[in-house]
Formats: structure tokens, C-alpha cells, sequence
């Protein structure tokens, strides 16, 4: 099973703009398709974030911003059309890469985003292994 995680979302300005949509940290298996040069590549990765929106992966194929390709869930085999919307610096042969998909579609990842009021920074943490509570009274 995969580990989830949330992004909190800075209030101090560091982002220059809010998201439309939150922002789960989870590596999903997908697959990228699309057209380099016009011959088609494919390639499997998975997500480093994920939103109702798109998605962040790392890939080895370059790829260019609004370049239209599109992603399969592969636990699901569902397809949809995106568009690229970011790429980033090359790292260890791989480019980090934003996908937007055509149109919102929360459902793909078959995941429960949290609330948009939720605020990741008030979650209690554990301070440890918790102790069973203890019985309740007999009557």
C-alpha cells in the first residue's frame, strides 16, 4: 500500500499562487504516452504528488510545456488526456514533469482527497505507541 501524505499549503507568500485543487504526496503506477518527433513513446512511473487536477512524475522522455500526452492509471487502465504543464530540472536522468489533466477528474486516482479546509499543520502527531483505553465497567 501506498504511503500518503499531505502538502501543507505555506500561508508566508512562498507560493506565488494557491491550488485549485489539494495536493496529495502518494506514488501511484502510471503510464505517460505521447509523441516525440512523432514517434510514440510510453513509459512507466509513478506520481510523486497527485491532485484533482494532475499530477507531478519523473520521466526520461523529454518533453516540452503544453505539450498535449496522455496518463493510464495502471491499477485502473483508465486513460485520460493532459497537457504538460511544467517541467523541471533534470536529476539523476529524469525530469521532473506536471501534468494537467483535459478536465478535473478526482476519481482517476480512485484516492479521498482531504476536505479543502483541512489544515495539514493542526494533525496531532503521535507521540508514541498508544495504550489500549481501558475497559469499561461492567454492570
Amino acid at each position: 500500500m501506498s504511503e500518503v501524505k499531505t502538502s501543507p499549503t505555506p500561508e508566508s507568500g512562498q507560493q506565488s499562487e494557491r491550488r485549485r485543487s489539494h495536493r496529495v504526496n502518494i506514488a501511484m503506477p502510471v503510464i505517460v504516452r505521447g509523441k516525440k518527433a512523432n514517434q510514440p513513446f510510453e513509459e512507466e512511473t509513478r506520481t510523486s504528488s497527485v491532485n484533482a487536477h494532475g499530477c507531478m512524475v519523473r520521466i526520461a522522455t523529454p518533453v516540452v510545456r503544453m505539450q498535449p500526452i496522455s496518463l493510464v492509471n495502471k491499477k485502473t487502465a483508465e486513460e485520460l488526456p493532459c497537457t504538460v504543464t511544467y517541467v523541471g530540472q533534470k536529476e539523476s536522468g529524469k525530469w521532473e514533469v506536471g501534468l494537467e489533466f483535459a478536465e478535473p477528474s478526482p476519481l482517476f486516482w480512485r484516492i479521498a482527497f482531504p476536505p479543502e479546509d483541512w489544515d495539514p499543520s493542526e494533525r496531532k502527531r503521535s507521540a508514541g505507541p498508544r495504550s489500549a483505553p481501558p475497559p469499561l465497567p461492567r454492570k
